[in-house]
């Protein structure tokens, strides 16, 4: 009975020591070996994780820099563009003339500037009926605070109709004009004069290669 009891005693003895010898790193050097693995591992996957992190949040960064600078080109572009144009009319003994003309420009400085424009013109004499459309491109330079010189170049689509007795007549066609001008320059309105380069007194829109014109921007 009492070796049994011996036995029994020595045994678990045997297994506590070799509980501690396993937790023991001195005592039991693989635990201490396994150990070392699992913090390596432990490190590795946490520097992983800073670097994912880091470069996600540096990307966040330079695209919210981007988008910034984007914004910024953006905003700075339409505070240099200007919307406005002319618009005309003129009454006589059964004639009439009416022309609106939208443009934008955008302001390189304060002496140059070109934009884009649309042109719509119509004018009705005695039987005789006109309509033109089209568009231009235009530049505009200010040598001096209060001068403006201009250049505009339109393409423009006539359409012509003749009310005659027992016939009506009608013909479209495409021409050119080439607006040189030159005009007194107040800030937001310039008055002035212009002369067509490229007048046709057959298929020209206006009678006149000469034409007054008052146009606003803001």
């Amino acid at each position: 009975m009492e070796t049994n009891v011996s036995f029994i005693l020595n045994k678990a003895k045997i297994q506590i020591l070799e509980f501690i010898a396993y937790r023991n790193p001195y005592i039991y050097p693989s635990s201490y070996k396994k150990f070392n693995m699992f913090k390596k591992k432990l490190l590795l996957n946490y520097l992983a994780f800073y670097c994912l992190f880091t470069g996600l949040l540096g990307v966040n960064n330079l695209l919210a820099q981007e988008n910034g600078a984007a914004q910024y080109l953006e905003n700075d572009f339409w505070d240099s563009v200007r919307f406005g144009g002319s618009l005309g009319l003129s009454f006589g003994n059964k004639q009439f003339t009416g022309i609106i003309a939208p443009s934008a420009v955008y302001d390189f400085n304060e002496i140059v500037s070109a934009g884009v424009g649309l042109n719509a013109a119509y004018a009705k004499q005695g039987q005789s009926k006109a309509t033109s459309l089209g568009g231009s491109v235009l530049a505009l330079i200010r040598p001096l605070r209060f001068i403006q010189l201009s250049a505009e170049f339109q393409e423009l689509n006539i359409h012509r109709k003749y009310e005659l007795i027992g016939l009506d007549l009608e013909e479209r066609y495409w021409v050119p004009a080439l607006w040189a001008g030159i005009g007194y320059n107040t800030g937001n309105v310039v008055a002035g004069v212009r002369y067509d380069l490229l007048y046709d007194e057959n298929k020209s829109f206006y009678s006149n290669a000469f034409m007054p014109f008052v146009s606003v921007y803001f």
